[in-house]
């Protein structure tokens, strides 16, 4: 399921479900079910970043007979690569590059509308499309709040009760993906890459950054610029 649409799945199936999109699953068939998942960040998406982040798919299935088969060669490897729990630096440039190919052979086949054609008047739907479209300006749970014509108590559940975090988390992690997608894909300072991500404080950003990541913004690009080195070689 999709925001409120449900979509029904064969095996060898594949859906793409695009970033801020609320989404579940459901099993109606008996006997034994099971499914592989590939959970990225949008910071890994490269150039498909802009796609991701404007558009979404009127329909997220895509049938078996219209997949092509780089896309299963590409889960299986990711699948067998997390399974060994391969995580050294190498490994990480080859998943990202698996992750291309998946968006290469996928987004093609996906009939894509206008993100904002795909407003809801549920509140959930509300609260990620207004954080994904402001992220980047001055926010707050009550100018949100007043944004949305709710109560900003009303707000604070969602955030606990849906996606099990608070609001203050909640945006400081979609700003910092975008820092990611920033200094790994463009030239732009660190400062500059904290500011155009939203991010007003330099202390606020770099702790954010090292408890996810647990190294500095310059030791990550560092990092990126020299796995890219070594992808080119």
């Amino acid at each position: 399921g999709v925001l409120q649409e449900l979509y029904h799945m064969e095996e060898g199936d594949v859906a793409v479900i695009f970033p801020e999109l609320i989404h579940h699953y459901q099993v109606f068939s008996p006997g034994e079910n099971r499914s592989q998942v590939i959970l990225a960040a949008p910071s890994l998406c490269g150039a498909y970043l802009k796609t991701l982040r404007e558009s979404a798919p009127k329909t997220p299935v895509i049938q078996k007979d219209k997949v092509h088969p780089d896309v299963y060669y590409a889960f299986e490897a990711l699948y067998r690569d997390y399974q060994g729990k391969k995580r050294d630096s190498s490994a990480e440039v080859l998943h990202q590059a698996y992750l291309q190919i998946l968006l290469a052979r996928l987004i093609p086949c996906l009939d894509l509308t206008d993100r904002k054609a795909m407003e809801s008047d549920d509140l959930i739907f509300r609260s990620v499309s207004y954080i994904a479209s402001h992220f980047t300006d001055e926010l707050s749970l009550t100018k949100m709040a007043e944004d949305l014509y709710v109560s900003p108590f009303a707000l604070s559940r969602i955030f606990s009760k849906t996606f099990h975090t608070n609001f203050n988390q909640y945006v400081n992690n979609t700003r910092l993906s975008y820092a990611t997608y920033l200094l790994k894909n463009t030239d732009q300072s660190i400062t500059e890459a904290m500011e155009n991500s939203g991010f007003e404080s330099q202390r606020t950003f770099n702790r954010v950054f090292k408890d996810t990541y647990h190294m500095s913004p310059r030791e990550y690009r560092n990092r990126a610029k020299e796995e890219l080195l070594k992808e080119q070689k």
